[in-house]
Protein backbone atom coordinates (compact mmCIF):
# COMPACT_ATOMS: atom_id res chain seq x y z
CA UNK A 1 0.00 0.00 0.00
CA UNK A 2 1.44 3.47 -1.16
CA UNK A 3 2.00 5.92 1.74
CA UNK A 4 -0.42 8.78 2.57
CA UNK A 5 0.99 11.96 0.75
CA UNK A 6 -0.03 14.72 3.07
CA UNK A 7 0.64 18.30 2.65
CA UNK A 8 1.13 20.76 4.89
CA UNK A 9 1.07 24.66 4.43
CA UNK A 10 -0.46 27.78 5.61
CA UNK A 11 1.15 31.38 6.84
CA UNK A 12 4.74 31.82 7.90
CA UNK A 13 5.16 31.56 11.63
CA UNK A 14 1.58 29.68 11.93
CA UNK A 15 3.11 26.39 13.31
CA UNK A 16 3.28 24.00 10.56
CA UNK A 17 6.57 22.23 11.76
CA UNK A 18 5.01 21.70 14.97
CA UNK A 19 1.88 20.10 13.82
CA UNK A 20 4.50 17.90 11.34
CA UNK A 21 6.50 17.10 14.73
CA UNK A 22 3.34 15.73 16.13
CA UNK A 23 2.55 13.54 13.23
CA UNK A 24 5.63 12.18 13.56
CA UNK A 25 5.22 10.82 16.90
CA UNK A 26 2.29 9.13 16.03
CA UNK A 27 2.37 5.14 15.67
CA UNK A 28 3.16 4.87 12.44
CA UNK A 29 6.15 5.29 9.81
CA UNK A 30 6.48 9.33 8.66
CA UNK A 31 8.93 10.96 6.62
CA UNK A 32 9.02 14.64 6.56
CA UNK A 33 10.23 16.64 3.13
CA UNK A 34 10.51 20.03 4.44
CA UNK A 35 10.50 22.84 1.18
CA UNK A 36 12.60 24.97 3.83
CA UNK A 37 15.54 22.44 3.41
CA UNK A 38 14.72 21.37 -0.37
CA UNK A 39 14.96 25.49 -1.13
CA UNK A 40 18.52 25.54 0.88
CA UNK A 41 19.40 22.57 -2.01
CA UNK A 42 18.22 24.75 -4.57
CA UNK A 43 20.14 27.88 -3.34
CA UNK A 44 23.26 25.66 -2.65
CA UNK A 45 26.64 26.89 -4.24
CA UNK A 46 27.45 26.44 -7.88
CA UNK A 47 23.69 25.61 -8.39
CA UNK A 48 21.85 26.85 -11.86
CA UNK A 49 18.97 27.79 -9.88
CA UNK A 50 21.59 29.89 -7.56
CA UNK A 51 23.22 31.05 -10.94
CA UNK A 52 19.92 32.20 -12.19
CA UNK A 53 18.81 34.67 -9.11
CA UNK A 54 21.72 36.02 -9.24
CA UNK A 55 20.96 37.51 -12.42
CA UNK A 56 17.48 38.19 -11.69
CA UNK A 57 18.17 39.56 -8.38
CA UNK A 58 22.12 40.77 -8.62
CA UNK A 59 25.60 39.18 -8.41
CA UNK A 60 25.56 40.43 -4.33
CA UNK A 61 23.07 37.60 -3.40
CA UNK A 62 26.52 35.55 -3.31
CA UNK A 63 28.56 35.73 -1.44
CA UNK A 64 32.36 35.42 -1.42
CA UNK A 65 32.25 31.95 -0.74
CA UNK A 66 29.88 30.65 -3.60
CA UNK A 67 26.74 30.72 -0.43
CA UNK A 68 23.88 32.21 -0.96
CA UNK A 69 23.08 35.25 0.97
CA UNK A 70 19.85 34.08 2.37
CA UNK A 71 18.57 37.65 4.51
CA UNK A 72 19.73 39.80 1.44
CA UNK A 73 17.76 37.36 -0.82
CA UNK A 74 15.44 37.64 0.96
CA UNK A 75 14.96 41.69 1.60
CA UNK A 76 14.87 41.26 -2.19
CA UNK A 77 12.79 39.06 -3.17
CA UNK A 78 10.07 40.38 -0.42
CA UNK A 79 10.32 44.08 -1.54
CA UNK A 80 7.38 43.36 -4.02
CA UNK A 81 4.70 40.79 -4.93
CA UNK A 82 6.41 41.10 -8.26
CA UNK A 83 9.90 40.12 -7.42
CA UNK A 84 8.36 37.65 -5.24
CA UNK A 85 7.00 35.93 -8.07
CA UNK A 86 10.29 36.36 -10.22
CA UNK A 87 11.78 34.30 -7.23
CA UNK A 88 9.00 31.37 -7.42
CA UNK A 89 9.34 30.96 -11.21
CA UNK A 90 12.95 30.01 -10.61
CA UNK A 91 12.97 28.25 -7.06
CA UNK A 92 9.35 26.20 -7.08
CA UNK A 93 9.77 24.44 -10.23
CA UNK A 94 13.23 22.71 -8.93
CA UNK A 95 11.93 22.32 -5.50
CA UNK A 96 8.70 20.03 -7.16
CA UNK A 97 11.17 18.34 -9.27
CA UNK A 98 13.04 17.44 -6.45
CA UNK A 99 10.61 16.45 -4.19
CA UNK A 100 8.72 14.31 -6.76
CA UNK A 101 12.25 12.61 -6.35
CA UNK A 102 12.17 12.08 -2.97
CA UNK A 103 8.50 11.06 -2.89
CA UNK A 104 9.14 7.96 -5.01
CA UNK A 105 11.62 6.89 -3.12
CA UNK A 106 10.11 6.82 0.34
CA UNK A 107 7.52 5.41 -1.36
CA UNK A 108 9.25 2.38 -2.38
CA UNK A 109 11.09 2.48 1.29
CA UNK A 110 7.46 1.78 2.45
CA UNK A 111 6.58 4.71 4.78
CA UNK A 112 2.95 4.83 5.75
CA UNK A 113 2.84 8.54 5.96
CA UNK A 114 4.97 11.50 3.61
CA UNK A 115 4.22 14.88 4.65
CA UNK A 116 5.38 17.74 2.43
CA UNK A 117 5.72 20.88 4.54
CA UNK A 118 5.75 23.37 1.76
CA UNK A 119 4.47 27.27 3.18
CA UNK A 120 3.81 27.66 -0.53
CA UNK A 121 2.39 24.42 -1.18
CA UNK A 122 -0.22 25.73 -3.52
CA UNK A 123 1.48 28.58 -5.43
CA UNK A 124 4.22 26.04 -6.37
CA UNK A 125 0.97 23.49 -7.56
CA UNK A 126 2.65 20.69 -5.08
CA UNK A 127 -0.84 20.13 -3.85
CA UNK A 128 -0.66 18.01 -6.70
CA UNK A 129 1.73 15.35 -5.27
CA UNK A 130 0.05 15.07 -2.43
CA UNK A 131 -3.67 13.27 -1.49
CA UNK A 132 -4.94 15.40 1.34
CA UNK A 133 -3.83 19.24 2.31
CA UNK A 134 -3.59 20.50 6.08
CA UNK A 135 -3.61 24.19 6.33
CA UNK A 136 -1.72 25.60 9.45
CA UNK A 137 -3.44 29.39 10.65
CA UNK A 138 -2.43 31.64 13.21
CA UNK A 139 -3.62 35.76 14.14
CA UNK A 140 -1.07 37.93 12.34
CA UNK A 141 0.22 38.55 15.98
CA UNK A 142 1.07 35.38 17.01
CA UNK A 143 2.86 35.08 13.29
CA UNK A 144 4.85 38.13 13.46
CA UNK A 145 6.26 37.25 16.91
CA UNK A 146 7.41 33.49 16.30
CA UNK A 147 9.49 35.07 13.12
CA UNK A 148 10.81 37.38 14.96
CA UNK A 149 11.63 34.83 17.26
CA UNK A 150 12.69 32.23 15.35
CA UNK A 151 15.10 33.92 12.06
CA UNK A 152 16.47 36.77 14.21
CA UNK A 153 14.93 39.49 11.77
CA UNK A 154 13.26 42.95 12.80
CA UNK A 155 9.80 43.64 12.81
CA UNK A 156 10.39 45.02 9.07
CA UNK A 157 11.99 42.09 7.69
CA UNK A 158 9.67 40.03 9.23
CA UNK A 159 6.28 41.78 8.12
CA UNK A 160 7.69 41.67 4.40
CA UNK A 161 7.57 38.27 4.97
CA UNK A 162 4.00 38.04 6.24
CA UNK A 163 3.26 40.48 3.72
CA UNK A 164 4.51 38.29 0.66
CA UNK A 165 2.02 36.00 1.15
CA UNK A 166 -1.65 35.79 0.48
CA UNK A 167 -4.27 35.64 3.70
CA UNK A 168 -5.76 33.24 6.09
CA UNK A 169 -8.95 32.75 3.76
CA UNK A 170 -6.64 31.38 0.92
CA UNK A 171 -5.21 28.55 2.59
CA UNK A 172 -8.29 27.94 4.10
CA UNK A 173 -10.62 27.66 1.09
CA UNK A 174 -7.78 25.59 -0.53
CA UNK A 175 -7.25 22.71 2.00
CA UNK A 176 -9.02 19.87 2.91
CA UNK A 177 -8.08 20.16 6.30
CA UNK A 178 -7.36 23.22 8.83
CA UNK A 179 -5.74 23.41 12.36
CA UNK A 180 -5.48 26.97 14.17
CA UNK A 181 -1.56 27.06 15.20
CA UNK A 182 -2.46 29.51 18.19
CA UNK A 183 -4.21 26.96 19.96
CA UNK A 184 -2.70 25.63 23.50
CA UNK A 185 -0.21 22.51 22.08
CA UNK A 186 -2.90 19.73 23.71
CA UNK A 187 -5.59 21.04 21.19
CA UNK A 188 -3.53 21.03 18.30
CA UNK A 189 -2.56 17.75 19.14
CA UNK A 190 -5.77 16.24 19.39
CA UNK A 191 -6.94 18.09 16.18
CA UNK A 192 -3.88 16.62 14.10
CA UNK A 193 -4.77 12.63 15.43
CA UNK A 194 -8.11 13.04 14.35
CA UNK A 195 -7.22 14.53 10.71
CA UNK A 196 -4.53 12.04 10.48
CA UNK A 197 -6.96 9.09 12.08
CA UNK A 198 -9.65 9.76 9.29
CA UNK A 199 -6.72 9.64 6.52
CA UNK A 200 -5.36 6.74 7.39
CA UNK A 201 -8.77 4.74 7.66
CA UNK A 202 -9.73 6.04 4.66
CA UNK A 203 -6.41 4.80 3.25
CA UNK A 204 -7.18 1.25 4.70
CA UNK A 205 -10.59 1.11 2.55
CA UNK A 206 -8.53 2.49 -0.89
Amino acid sequence: MKAEVIGITGQTGAGKSTVSELITRLSYKVKVIDADSVSREALAAGSECLERLAEIFGSEIINDDGSCNRKLLARKAFASREKTNLLNSAVHPWIINRVKEYILLYQSEKYDIIIFDAPQLFESGGERLCDSVIAVTAPLKTRLTRIINRDGLDEHDAMLRINAQFDESYYREKADFVIDGSMPINVIEKQTLGIIDKLMQTRGQK
